[in-house]
């Protein structure tokens, strides 16, 4: 993946909204390795406000336009969860590198399709997964597979919150962060893939996995509205025997409460966020207490990005680690559906 001159790495950006304004590109400003040579989105009103925000002299509001018309070495896609699929197939099409916003994509064949086509093309394909680039996901992977807890028995998630304004069910509060508004393409089942599982859900679902590095075989899960979820209780059963579960809430009265527990055979592990903090607590009773601002600093997406095209870094967060969420929130919203508990390959 090693680009061996010494220009910054080019990128554009499919999908310049709000979430994009506020997490990615000010890291790809920031950057002396990278410049943004292009933004793309639909609505001309947002698009020429992030372009005048992030000096950005090439707008475009097709994204083949963009591809065809800029030359570049990336693609950053923040576009809306169906299209994902769409717009870095055909980055990677074109020989370039891709950064995909979570979920990966909105149904597993899409996702494997992206690896090897990835993999055929040699190009670098990162996922933004929070996890991996978070203080306490970094805390946690390393504290388990350093054995601190033992054999994982078993894992407890409760995410409780209120994301109902991005779902069009009550007004955006007036003092967001980002330099353009939020869209509700959430509220679009064709757009959204998917309800809150989908979209918040896919990070802890990736804490899961990711920290443990165990796979799942067998996932079940009932939802609310399983097009358009807020409300989910999710199911796993790791390889290892460990039983997992996600209590995932998007339209509470409070704005959000996170807490997970990972319960192992030498101590626990308990998470509280924000900001988080991890609590190791062993079998004598003895506390442990990490507070976020105490542990290591981990890279961000975009970093992470720039530093593997460069060759001196590897993904932390993979196409396959992207691939391995999005068949368990797959398999979730089948079991809603159809009320049945649904194996996973090895």
């Amino acid at each position: 993946m090693n680009e061996t001159n010494n220009k910054a790495i080019r990128i554009g950006v499919i999908g310049a909204g709000a979430f994009a304004s506020r997490r990615h590109l000010p890291s790809l400003v920031e950057s002396s390795d990278a410049e943004i040579v292009a933004l793309c989105r639909r609505n001309q009103e947002m698009l020429v406000k992030m372009a005048d925000h992030f000096n950005v002299e090439r707008t475009f509001t097709d994204y083949c336009a963009m591809l065809d018309n800029v030359e570049m070495d990336g693609v950053l896609v923040a576009s809306p969860h169906a299209l994902h699929y769409e717009h870095a197939k055909t980055a990677l099409e074109r020989n370039l590198h891709v950064l995909i916003e979570k979920p990966m994509t909105v149904r597993s064949d899409e996702a494997r399709d992206l690896i090897v086509l990835a993999e055929a093309k040699k190009r670098v394909l990162l996922i933004a997964l929070n996890p991996p680039y978070w203080a306490h996901g970094l805390f946690l992977q390393k504290a388990i597979q350093d054995g601190e807890i033992g054999e994982i028995e078993a894992i407890n998630i409760n995410w409780v919150g209120d994301v109902r304004e991005v779902y069009g069910k009550i007004p955006f509060p007036a003092n967001l962060p980002g330099v353009v508004p939020p869209t509700t393409f959430r509220a679009d089942p064709k757009m959204a893939g998917g309800g809150h599982l989908l979209d918040g859900g896919s990070h802890l679902v990736c804490e899961i996995l990711w920290a443990t590095k165990l796979r799942p075989i067998a996932v079940s899960a009932v939802m609310d509205d399983a097009d358009t979820d807020l409300r989910c209780a999710v199911n796993l059963r790791l390889e290892n025997g460990a039983f997992c579960t996600i209590s995932l809430v998007g339209d509470s009265e409070i704005r959000r409460r996170f807490h997970s527990t990972y319960f192992g055979s030498k101590g626990t592990l308990i998470v509280d966020g924000i900001p988080f903090k991890v609590t190791m607590q062993k079998p004598d009773g003895e506390l442990l207490v990490h507070e976020e601002d105490q542990m290591e600093t981990p890279q961000q997406p975009v970093d992470n990005f720039i530093d593997a095209i460069l060759g001196r870094a590897q993904p932390l967060s993979t196409g396959d680690d992207g691939l391995r969420v999005v068949e368990v929130i797959e398999a979730a919203y089948q079991s809603s559906r159809t009320g049945k508990i649904i194996s996973l390959s090895l």
